[in-house]
């Protein structure tokens, strides 16, 4: 199939395919006249980068997934990995979340006489809020599942 069926069923701009296909994250397997033509299984490809890049996953992370192989080899530490990024990142979102709404309706006459506001304010002020990568001591890491 041509570039512009490719991108018409995936959704996948054809500028992005040639990309992907400079990359090696896909391949063309020709030309017709001008246009690069794709097998059907660059499908499948396309939906584990989206779905990746849904996860977090950055395209460097995504190509270490596609080995000599047809079939991708995902690394579970790695996935892992990004669960706990995005387990942390939702229990980050979660406590600004209910700060945002405490703030919103917060009984006291001003924010600054709220010791739930303060506390707040004292995270962000000591960057807790900002850090992405860090993961809160509370939550527990996942282990890697041993191979059947």
């Amino acid at each position: 199939m041509d570039i512009s069926e490719v991108a018409k069923r995936t959704g996948v701009p054809a500028s992005t395919l040639r990309y992907y296909d400079k990359r090696g994250l896909i391949a063309s397997n020709g030309r017709q006249g001008l246009r690069r033509t794709f097998t059907r299984e660059v499908l499948d490809r396309l939906a584990l980068i989206a779905l990746g890049q849904a996860a977090g996953l950055s395209l460097d992370e995504i190509q270490a997934m596609f080995g000599a192989g047809a079939e991708p080899e995902i690394d579970r530490r790695m996935l892992a990995d990004k669960a706990d990024e995005i387990d942390a990142l939702v229990l980050r979102l979660t406590a600004m979340s209910k700060g945002l709404r405490h703030a919103a309706a917060c009984p006291a006459p001003r924010h600054m006489e709220c010791p739930t506001f303060k506390r707040l304010l004292a995270s962000a002020g000591s960057g807790a809020l900002g850090r992405q990568r860090q993961l809160p001591t509370s939550l527990p890491r996942r282990r890697e599942p041993k191979p059947a």
